[in-house]
């Protein structure tokens, strides 16, 4: 799992540095967004995770 959130996390970043730079194809802007969506999934699981280990 490690191996898939470094994966994707330095995609993300390589992205938004594209972005910064104005440099962006269509597919990547959807990308990024997919990423971006990802990111809240997990993050959101991983609060969930957190409330029930603490319950």
């Amino acid at each position: 799992m490690n191996k898939f959130n470094d994966e994707l996390q330095a995609r993300m970043e390589e992205l938004l540095e594209r972005k910064k730079a104005d440099l962006l194809t269509p597919e990547e802007i959807i990308a990024l967004e997919e990423i971006g969506e990802l990111d809240r999934i997990f993050t959101h699981i991983n609060a969930m995770l957190v409330a029930q280990h603490n319950d």
